[in-house]
């Protein structure tokens, strides 16, 4: 499976193996430390490297787009992460015009953010009857980014997957759209462990997106 493989990576290139689901690492989470006075033992914490916020969109035509998103909750240790992904709804179950993003805490994910502005995005489109696939990419770029397995992780700024009538989206947020070779280590990354198909990996510029249509933003680079 691809979600194995990726936590296979996550171990190598991080200090957060514990990050495997509890089914195939009964050591990762919700480990508990014995105390000898007779005290009530009390969970041990795995926390993450950067805290991270998940956000909603539900679409409504009657409100502005920032009145349509919501703060889900704040994220800081693997426990957390796990037992909010286990609570909510997978995106596969989301209506058409919904969105997730996980963002680094303080970013919004909005284009007009100061630190997605100067940015891009790595773009990957999912057939809308794939619904497992869609689920396990989301999963994966999660893990890919609360663990740090990129070289330059304080690149990434956050994730966002959009369920639309055609094609589903998933996409990977950068900070810097002119530093190269972060860039393209991301989106090499993206495409070894997700196991992408050639070109299904582009990579956009915000400041090229916010002036055009979707259909018709230029892709700088294709992986």
């Amino acid at each position: 499976m691809v979600s194995a493989q990726v936590q296979a990576g996550v171990e190598e290139t991080s200090k957060m193996q514990q990050q495997m689901p509890k089914e195939q690492n009964d050591d990762s989470a919700g480990e508990e430390e014995k105390h000898t006075d007779g005290s009530s033992p009390r969970t041990v914490r795995h926390p993450l490297e950067n805290v991270w916020t998940l956000w909603y969109l539900e679409n409504d035509r009657t409100k502005h787009w920032k009145d349509m998103l919501s703060e889900v909750a704040k994220i800081d240790s693997v426990e957390t992460f796990w037992s909010l992904y286990y609570t909510i709804r997978r995106p596969s179950e989301l209506k058409v015009g919904c969105d997730y993003s996980m963002f680094k805490l303080g970013i919004k994910p909005m284009w007009e953010d100061e630190a997605n502005s100067k940015g891009g995005r790595w773009l990957i489109s999912v057939n809308k009857n794939s619904k497992a696939e869609l689920d396990r990419l989301w999963l994966d770029i999660l893990l890919m980014m609360t663990a740090r397995i990129f070289a330059n992780s304080e690149e990434i700024c956050g994730a966002v997957i959009n369920i639309r009538a055609k094609n589903n989206k998933i996409s990977v947020w950068t900070a810097n759209g002119s530093n190269k070779l972060a860039i393209l280590e991301i989106g090499q990354k993206l495409k070894l462990f997700l196991h992408l198909q050639s070109n299904n990996l582009q990579y956009q510029l915000h400041s090229d997106a916010m002036c055009k249509a979707n259909s018709s933003v230029k892709s700088i680079y294709t992986v």
